[in-house]
């Protein structure tokens, strides 16, 4: 399947923005009784934008709109709950990665859009965003999500800071590691050298299968049964905790992805692995200290010869199977915050799906772009959220030195497998 290089690649040309509709606020019909909508999601710049669109429809007659924005975790846990629960969702639209995407609507849980898509393709222009984008989202030829962002991580460096250590900008994690031994943080007065988030579980999956699948890792055979307690498995683990022992310590792992955004904005940090989404703020005088030093580059090699530790991502929006909201109503006000006219807006803050949708592109877009371009591939098999959340389980557990770096992959594995059979991935 493509990945979303059509759209990235597109990102690197000035284009005239075309826009779909000449809109001013929320143009979805009013309903004729009361309505209440309730969206969830998890909270970063771009996405706290795309969530203000959708309150911009309480202006509408007899719509009551309501945005919940939480950290990932928390809204996942939320989403989940909801959805298992079995009755009505409190949430009619949900917000989330292709990763989460897929495992919601693997459960059940979500509306395929298809005729949703087809019937409102002409009035927002749905041509405009590539099919693979959709394809990333689709099971059994059901699509389950509106595309918002596009996302990885990559790179980030203070020019400034590393000239003054006398180290050039990293390729790869050994030379990460080289530095930041070399690095003499009090002279140089800054906290970190490197930063990357590893501050919960789902985070030291989401790193270590950066790794993984950079040195050609596979999580599954062709039965979805694991293999990630393999020796490349045992190597990721390795290398990410040689990153952790060189440039974090304990007080590194307590790192979120707000305070390392934070933490490169104001010069403490002179290096970090970050989110693309949060590149637009490096260069906002109003939210970083540091304009004009931070310099993008793709995501590092964990070896030499190995695929860039990164892989591609997108943010959708999605409408639960049972939250009792007229699903049309529900869809026009997702398209009003992705229609052309906001994500033409949204460029300010992040990558977005649209290929029309920027005047020019992103001062990060060419790391964004050959990050996903040599980076692992895209995730789609709904299994691996039972992976990932066995995995968050057991690796924070090797930084601790309670376990071996395959002990805990084979817990994992164990825990994974025993789950994995349970929801019928594995028969």
């Amino acid at each position: 399947m493509k990945t979303f290089l059509i759209v990235l690649a597109l990102l690197t040309v000035l284009v005239a923005p075309a826009l779909a509709q000449d809109t001013g606020g929320c143009n979805v019909p009013a309903p004729a009784q009361p309505t209440s909508i309730t969206m969830i999601g998890w909270t970063f710049p771009i996405l706290d934008f795309y969530a203000a669109e959708i309150a911009a429809c309480n202006e509408v007659q007899n719509l009551s709109v309501t945005t919940q924005l939480l950290q990932s975790a928390d809204a996942q846990a939320q989403m989940r709950l909801a959805a298992s629960g079995g009755g009505a969702s409190p949430y009619a639209i949900i917000h989330g990665s292709n990763n989460f995407i897929n495992e919601m609507a693997a459960q059940g849980w979500l509306l395929p859009l298809n005729d949703l898509i087809e019937a409102y393709a002409d009035r927002y222009d749905l041509d405009d965003i590539d099919a693979s984008v959709f394809e990333a989202v689709t099971q059994d030829g059901n699509i389950y999500g509106v595309p918002i962002v596009i996302n990885t991580q990559f790179f980030y460096y203070n020019k400034d800071i590393l000239e003054a250590a006398g180290v050039t900008p990293p390729q790869t994690y050994e030379d990460v590691i080289a530095a930041c031994e070399a690095m003499d943080e009090a002279a140089l007065g800054i906290d970190f050298s490197f930063g990357m988030v590893l501050s919960a579980g789902w985070a030291w999956s989401l790193e270590w299968f950066n790794i993984y699948s950079a040195l050609g890792g596979e999580l599954f055979d062709e039965n979805n049964r694991p293999v990630f307690n393999s020796e490349t498995g045992v190597a990721a683990v390795t290398l990410l905790n040689r990153v952790v022992d060189a440039c974090l310590g304990e007080d590194g792992l307590l790192l979120s992805t707000d305070d390392l955004q934070a933490g490169i904005a104001n010069g403490s940090i002179a290096m970090g692995h970050m989110w693309a989404s949060r590149a637009a703020m490096m260069d906002n005088p109003e939210l970083s200290d540091v304009v004009g030093l931070i310099e993008f580059a793709p995501a590092l090699y964990p070896a030499e010869g190995s695929r860039r530790g990164a892989i591609p991502w997108a943010d959708y929006l999605a409408i639960p199977a049972t939250s009792g909201v007229d699903p049309e109503l529900a869809f026009s006000i997702i398209m009003e915050a992705a229609d052309t006219q906001s994500q033409t807006a949204a460029t300010a803050l992040g990558l977005v799906p649209r290929n029309s949708a920027s005047a020019a592109a992103p001062r990060y877009a060419s790391a964004a772009l050959q990050t996903i371009a040599e980076g692992g591939p895209v995730a789609t098999n709904p299994a691996r959220a039972i992976a990932d959340a066995a995995l968050g389980q057991f690796l924070p557990m090797v930084a601790a030195g309670q376990m071996s770096a395959q002990e805990a992959l084979d817990a994992a594995a164990a825990r994974y497998l025993e789950e994995a059979t349970a929801q019928g991935f594995i028969r």
